[in-house]
C-alpha cells in the first residue's frame, strides 16, 4: 500500500552529521612537552539551495533556502601526551545549525559527536567513550562529495528541516551513527589495519520486556598502499546485534560493508556497498530509536528486513578544480519494497587551504510503500576550515 503522507520529520535534527576526519588543518594553542599538546580546529559551510519536489508528501513546490551541507559547522579539540611508551589522547567535537530560526528560534542545536579518549602504543589504539562507530565508517568518510550538498527530499523532511543535508545517507550507505564505546584499533601490519568495537548497543526491538545481553560488535579490516602514480585503499566491515525479546521475539542485525577507493594521477574511483539484515536504509540499528523499526528493519512477524546499498563515484582533479560525479542507492525488498536512489555533479574550487567553492545538482528518487518523491536541487556554497 502508497503512503505518500508518510514523512521522517524528526530526522532532520536527530540524524544531523558531524564528520571531523573531513580535510582541515588545526591550529595549536598549547604545546608543553612536560605537560601536554591541545588543538582546535572547526568548520563552516553555508550553502544556498533551490529544491523542486515532484509528488512529495507536501505536494509539488519549489522551494529555496540557506543551509548547511552534508557536513554540519564543528568546532573541535585535540589533546596529545607522550608518555614515553605510550601516547595518551582525547578528542572533543560538537556542532551547530545555523539553519534554525524558522523552526526554533534562538535555540541553536549543538550536539556533541565525539568525546573519547586514547591510549596509543606499540600494540595499537585503545579507544574509550564516543565516536563515530566501524560500519560503513570508510563508505562514507571516503565520500567524494563529503564536503558538498548532497541529497535533500520532502519524504525524509529534509528540504525544510534545520539540521544539515544527507549527502549520500540512505542512497549509497548507512550512517556509522556516533555511540559510546571501547574499540581497538591495531597497529599498520604491511598495509592492512584492524579495529573491533564494542558498541553500547541500540534499542531496535521496541518491546516493554526487551533486552540487549551483549554489546553490538562491529569491526573493520582496512588495506592501504601507494604505487606509482597512485595509491589504494580497500576494506570490510561487520555489524552483529540481537535485541530479544519474549513477548515480541528476536531481532537480529547483522551487516557486511565493503569497498575500494582507487587514486591515478588526477583521477580518482571510489566503489563500496553494504547488505544486511534487520539495519534499515539509514542509520543501522540507530534507525529503530526513532521508530523507524516496524517500517524499515523488520516486519508484522517480526522477520529481519534485508537491505543493499552501494555507491559509485568518479573524480577528476584539474588545478584548483575537482569535478565529480556520484550515482548511489539503498532499498529494502521483502513483500512490500522500498527504494531510494540518488545522483549528484559537483564542482569544488579550492581557492587555498582553507576555502573551497562548491556548485552541485543533485537528484533524490523514491519508490515504494514511502512514496513516489523526486526531488531536484541546486546548491551553491562555501567551505571554510581551520
Amino acid at each position: 500500500m502508497k503512503n505518500n503522507k508518510f514523512t521522517f520529520k524528526p530526522l532532520t535534527l536527530a540524524l544531523a552529521t558531524l564528520f571531523c576526519g573531513a580535510a582541515n588543518s588545526a591550529i595549536t594553542i598549547y604545546d608543553d612537552a612536560e605537560v601536554a599538546t591541545v588543538s582546535v580546529d572547526a568548520s563552516f559551510n553555508t550553502f544556498y539551495t533551490s529544491t523542486s519536489v515532484d509528488n512529495g508528501p507536501n505536494g509539488d513546490r519549489d522551494q529555496s533556502r540557506v543551509k548547511m551541507g552534508f557536513l554540519p559547522n564543528w568546532l573541535g579539540m585535540s589533546f596529545s601526551k607522550d608518555m614515553g611508551d605510550m601516547k595518551l589522547g582525547g578528542r572533543s567535537s560538537f556542532w551547530v545549525t545555523i539553519n534554525d530560526s524558522n523552526t526554533g528560534v534562538t535555540s541553536t542545536g549543538i550536539d556533541v559527536r565525539q568525546f573519547y579518549a586514547t591510549v596509543d602504543a606499540d600494540w595499537g589504539q585503545l579507544l574509550v567513550g564516543k565516536d563515530f562507530t566501524l560500519f560503513n565508517r570508510s563508505n562514507v568518510f571516503l565520500d567524494q562529495i563529503l564536503i558538498g550538498y548532497g541529497n535533500v527530499n520532502d519524504t525524509l523532511g529534509l528540504v525544510d528541516g534545520q539540521g544539515v543535508s544527507f549527502g549520500n545517507l540512505g542512497s549509497g550507505y548507512t550512517y556509522p551513527f556516533p555511540a559510546s564505546q571501547i574499540t581497538y584499533r591495531s597497529p599498520d601490519m604491511g598495509g592492512f589495519k584492524a579495529a573491533i568495537g564494542l558498541i553500547d548497543p541500540s534499542p531496535v526491538n521496541g518491546a516493554a520486556d526487551r533486552e540487549e545481553s551483549t554489546p553490538r560488535i562491529e569491526a573493520e579490516l582496512t588495506y592501504n598502499t601507494a604505487f606509482d602514480g597512485g595509491s589504494f585503499t580497500g576494506w570490510v566491515g561487520f555489524l552483529s546485534q540481537t535485541s530479544e525479546s519474549d513477548t515480541m521475539g528476536d531481532v537480529d542485525s547483522t551487516g557486511t560493508s565493503y569497498g575500494i577507493n582507487v587514486g591515478m594521477g588526477n583521477f580518482t574511483l571510489h566503489a563500496s556497498g553494504y547488505t544486511g539484515e534487520g539495519i534499515g536504509i539509514l542509520l543501522g540499528p540507530t534507525e529503530a530509536a526513532l521508530g523507524l523499526g516496524p517500517v524499515t528493519m523488520y516486519d508484522m512477524n517480526m522477520n529481519e528486513l534485508d537491505s543493499t546499498g552501494y555507491i559509485i563515484q568518479g573524480a577528476m582533479k584539474a588545478g584548483a578544480n575537482r569535478f565529480v560525479l556520484s550515482y548511489g542507492e539503498n532499498e529494502i525488498e521483502n513483500k512490500d519494497y522500498i527504494g531510494h536512489e540518488g545522483f549528484q555533479a559537483a564542482w569544488f574550487h579550492s581557492y587555498n587551504s582553507n576555502l573551497t567553492f562548491a556548485l552541485e545538482y543533485s537528484t533524490s528518487e523514491f519508490s515504494g510503500i514511502l512514496g513516489n518523491e523526486e526531488a531536484d536541487t541546486i546548491a551553491v556554497g562555501a567551505i571554510v576550515n581551520f
